[in-house]
């Protein structure tokens, strides 16, 4: 059961709006067994736009498209729609009602007008997708055993309208193979460098059974897939090789992620445990406390941070001692623990991560090399700071700090 995504939007393709749609949509079909064969992003054009639907139809069982379905002349979806299936735009009263319903709710201080009742103009032949967030109804249309679906680009509300209306029609509408999927998060080990280890291994893995490697900044995640129509046969094959590889790698194995992100999987820890953490950022610049607090119910466990940039801020605000300063340098081991100490004393948390480094491209306040990087960590037990080198890649080395310093959280909080 194959799937093809096509995004509309010349902002796509000039790079002013990143493509998050096709990421979530893939992830959502995948769930239910159906593979995406191709992601394609076309501009507003009549002509782009009929052209790669023919040749998704070629491909694709079904073909989502996202993007165009705004009240502006530039919004050319429906119309394009309605010369591919031979259509004529009908109004639909239900839409109308929900689009002045919304204005007079939400948009009060904007009147409705004509282009805006517009929106209620839909393809005779669609069966109207009800979006709940916003004016643009989406469309699922059916050709030659073809499922077409039109969605708004404005994420939420395609992300809504994935979950409440084309999942579940999907899933009534089409028999699908499972799709079962595992992924092991490993650290500190290069991709050839794993892929040697576990070679023997890889060669011997039954035929639906698929490794993906997956390298990220300071992290190679390995990713098991396995399909088929029998789910149980699946998911004891998935099992199995899954303990197989972690026997392989298991001094470099940090969790699993099943479709969850680092932050995902230490927020449930710290829920879990009903531990506290802070954190002390300098160079890099609260991307911790930004990657935490985009996990919903951090508030739970997170209590704050202080991004001491400046020198200053360290001594005036964290409480580092100057003459540790002086002596060590402020990318430095001692000023590293010095931070994570003083941000959990000052937050009254159980952990603490803080971060000193050089990111480039000039070595500001410390002699150390670009690259050079020191991430505190501390327990309800102890404090440490590990030093290392992330490159000289300025926002690599703060990525990459952002991974370590999860992973050597997660290797902390894991012991209690």
């Amino acid at each position: 059961m194959l799937a093809e995504i096509i995004t509309i939007g010349d902002e796509i393709l000039i790079g002013q709006v990143i493509d998050t749609n096709s990421t979530f949509i893939a992830k959502e079909l995948n769930k239910i067994g159906i593979s995406v064969y191709q992601i394609t992003s076309v501009q507003d054009d009549r002509e782009h736009i009929i052209n790669a639907l023919h040749e998704a139809q070629r491909r694709a069982q079904i073909v989502i498209v996202t993007g165009g379905l705004g009240p502006t002349k530039d919004d050319i979806t429906k119309h394009t729609f309605c010369e591919f299936f031979d259509d004529t735009l009908v109004e639909d009263m239900q839409v109308l009602q929900h689009v002045e319903e919304l204005f007079r709710k939400h948009i009060s201080n904007t009147p409705i007008s004509d282009i805006n009742r517009m929106q209620a103009l839909v393809p005779a032949k669609a069966t109207v997708l009800h979006n709940a967030y916003g004016t643009a109804p989406g469309m699922w249309f059916e050709k030659s055993g073809i499922v077409f679906v039109s969605l708004p680009g404005v994420p939420f509300e395609m992300k809504n309208l994935i979950s409440v209306e084309v999942v579940p029609r999907l899933i009534e509408r089409f028999e699908r193979p499972y799709i079962i999927h595992k992924t092991l998060v490993t650290y500190g080990l290069g991709e050839s460098a794993i892929a040697n280890r576990i070679e023997s291994w890889e060669e011997s893995l039954p035929s639906f059974v698929k490794l993906a490697y997956l390298p990220n900044l300071g992290k190679v995640r390995l990713r098991l897939t396995a399909k088929g129509t029998e789910k149980k046969v699946l998911e004891k094959t998935i099992e199995i090789e899954s303990q197989k590889l972690s026997d392989l790698l298991g001094d470099i194995i940090y969790g699993i992620e099943d479709d969850e992100t680092l932050e995902e999987i230490i927020a449930k820890l710290f829920t879990a445990k009903k531990m506290t953490l802070a954190t002390a950022e300098s160079f890099t610049g609260g991307a911790i406390a930004e990657k935490i607090v985009s996990v919903p119910g951090a508030s739970v466990y997170y209590k704050g941070s202080i991004v001491s940039y400046a020198t200053e801020a360290k001594i005036n605000v964290l409480n580092v001692p100057k003459t540790v300063i002086d002596t060590n340098s402020v990318v430095s081991e001692a000023v590293a623990i010095s931070m994570a100490e003083n941000v959990k004393k000052m937050f009254n948390t159980d952990f603490a991560i803080a971060t000193t480094g050089n990111a480039g491209p000039t070595k500001g306040d410390s002699d150390a090399d670009v690259g050079t990087v020191f991430i505190g960590i501390a327990t309800p037990n102890r404090v440490f700071a590990q030093k290392f080198n992330m490159g000289n890649h300025r926002t690599k080395i703060v990525e990459k700090a952002v991974n370590k310093g999860f992973e050597l959280l997660q290797k902390e909080i894991l012991k209690f």
